[in-house]
């Protein structure tokens, strides 16, 4: 009721004391909203504050070291530059030096040949022409010439000369290394502030529940195609309404991280709630963004548990599981009470064995070590599934109208119960049971059993799910409420509930065996 309407209330005279204090119970939680939205605004306001502070200090930190890291690089390169400066001096000094000692040679052995041009004696001439030709090639010291105007001349060769490249060894530039900051310029140039991203879109339409998975796809904000974002963060948890942000049992966040593409899968869930409430953020290099718009998947599954109550004395059930557990009874396995019996000449019990009623009004009695489910099955097409656990002898698995099972009857005995049994006592054995006929199935036992009841189209099929392989269907009209029942004698089961009718059923619904096919 809005204020208005209250104040007209109390202004007509009825119910003013219950009009006021609605009034003032209003006021009061509007007055803790306001409360507490204010604090939210300063502690969001302050957090922005040191937010900001520790931005800009990063920001002058990571200017310090590129400037620090710069003047490094511009300290190495200078060395560089002076490393190669003196080489290439070094390099041009000894050039120059043997060119000089080849221009001296040449000059000696220039003077020489004119002098030889004057000799008048033609066996000196020879002799003086033939030294001048060899002088290219070895060092060599010639004898004083008998002529008068010859003067001797010491090491003259022209080898020198000849070694020597015509080309000096080093350029005047520096070629060997070239310093082009061009890139890192136009990047810094581009440098810009990393704004947070903003928050998707969650697809609702192509959120699609199937085989107990998810899939959730998104679409990232209008202003995202830049590239800034590089991952996306996703969350689911359950509840049981779609208008609430309320968990189912408080549930928490359940996180998925570093998803790359705009669409993830969550698998391997439970559907134990009307609904899978999830929400996704983007995330940049520096920091996530807000999370988007709650969207609520409907995931339809038949989630149901043993009924407690219902069980045989000698059945213990926890959680999703139930085991055989004698309690003394004469003639059972000394090994599964955990004592050991020396005298038993059987080391496993006959399933005939009768124990003794120890249970409620209600629990099943006697030879029938029967549990039902907790949930009826009224309508639609539903599934589960069975797995026997370690050390097991026999189990039945199937469903019954609650009315029709009396605390000592057995499962597939009477008109309103229908199941599979399945045995390891003295030989391997698997068939179907209705109405006290049971007809053998050729098939090996398998290790998880898939159970689907369309009660509306009269289906029950038994499925054996590692194999994909049909056991056995019945094909009926129910006209009662059924219960999922469960039979254990030695050993146990597990349960699997919560799950959705599997993609793969589509491939047997069409596969029926009639009732008439069972043999008494």
């Amino acid at each position: 009721m809005c204020v208005t309407s209250l104040c007209e209330s109390v202004l007509s005279g009825d119910g003013l004391s219950e009009a006021l204090s609605r009034i003032i119970s209003t006021l009061a939680n509007k007055n803790e909203e306001l409360q507490t939205f204010l604090e939210t605004v300063d502690n969001t306001l302050t957090g922005l504050q040191e937010e900001s502070c520790k931005v800009m200090s990063e920001l002058e930190a990571e200017l310090e070291q590129l400037s620090s890291a710069l003047e490094e690089k511009g300290a190495g390169l200078c060395d560089v530059i002076k490393e190669e400066k003196r080489r290439k001096e070094a390099e041009l000094q000894k050039q120059m030096s043997e060119g000089k000692f080849a221009l001296r040679s040449g000059e000696e052995l220039l003077e020489f040949a004119n002098q030889t041009l004057t000799i008048t004696n033609e066996e000196e001439f020879l002799k003086a022409a033939k030294q001048i030709k060899e002088s290219k090639k070895t060092l060599t010291r010639l004898k004083p010439m008998k002529a008068q105007h010859l003067t001797p001349v010491a090491r003259v060769t022209m080898a020198p000369g000849f070694r020597l490249a015509t080309r000096p060894a080093a350029s005047e530039t520096m070629s060997q290394f070239t310093v082009d900051f061009s890139a890192e310029r136009a990047g810094l140039q581009r440098l810009h502030f990393l704004p947070v991203p903003k928050a998707p879109e969650i697809d609702a339409p192509s959120c699609v529940a199937r085989d107990n998975s998810i899939t959730v796809a998104w679409r990232p904000a209008g202003d995202a195609d830049d590239g800034r974002i590089e991952r996306y963060d996703l969350e689911y948890r359950k509840s049981n309404r779609e208008d609430s942000l309320r968990a189912a049992g408080d549930a928490c966040w359940e996180k998925m991280t570093d998803i790359e593409e705009t669409q993830a899968t969550i698998s391997g869930l439970k559907f134990d709630s009307r609904f899978v409430v999830v929400r996704v953020r983007a995330r940049n290099k520096a920091a996530a963004g807000d999370f988007s718009e709650l969207v609520a998947v409907p995931t339809a599954a038949f989630a149901f548990v043993f009924d407690g109550l219902s069980a045989h004395a000698e059945l213990r059930v926890q959680s999703d599981t139930v085991t055989w557990e004698p309690q003394g009874v004469k003639g059972h396995d000394a090994r599964l009470r955990g004592k050991e019996n020396k005298s038993s000449r059987s080391a496993t019990p006959s399933p005939n064995k009768t124990a003794g009623s120890r249970g409620a009004r209600d629990r099943f009695a006697g030879e029938s070590y029967t549990v039902l489910g907790d949930q009826e099955l009224v309508g639609g097409g539903l599934y589960w599934e069975l797995r026997p656990l370690a050390d097991w002898k026999s189990f039945s698995v199937g469903v019954a109208y609650r009315s029709s099972l009396g605390r000592f009857d057995q499962l597939g005995k009477s008109s309103g119960s229908w199941c599979l049994h399945a045995s390891q006592w003295l030989q391997s054995s698997l068939a179907a049971k209705h109405n006290n006929r049971a007809k053998a199935l050729d098939w090996p036992l398998p290790q998880r059993i898939g159970i689907y009841c369309d009660y509306d189209n009269g289906d029950l099929i038994f499925i054996d799910v590692d194999r994909l392989r049909l056991l056995h269907s019945f094909k009926t009209k129910f006209n009662q409420p059924l219960v999922p029942a469960f039979t254990v004698w030695c050993g146990g089961i597990a349960l699997t509930t919560g799950l959705q009718v599997p993609s793969f059923m589509g491939n047997f619904l069409s596969t029926n065996q009639s009732l008439s096919n069972l043999s008494p």
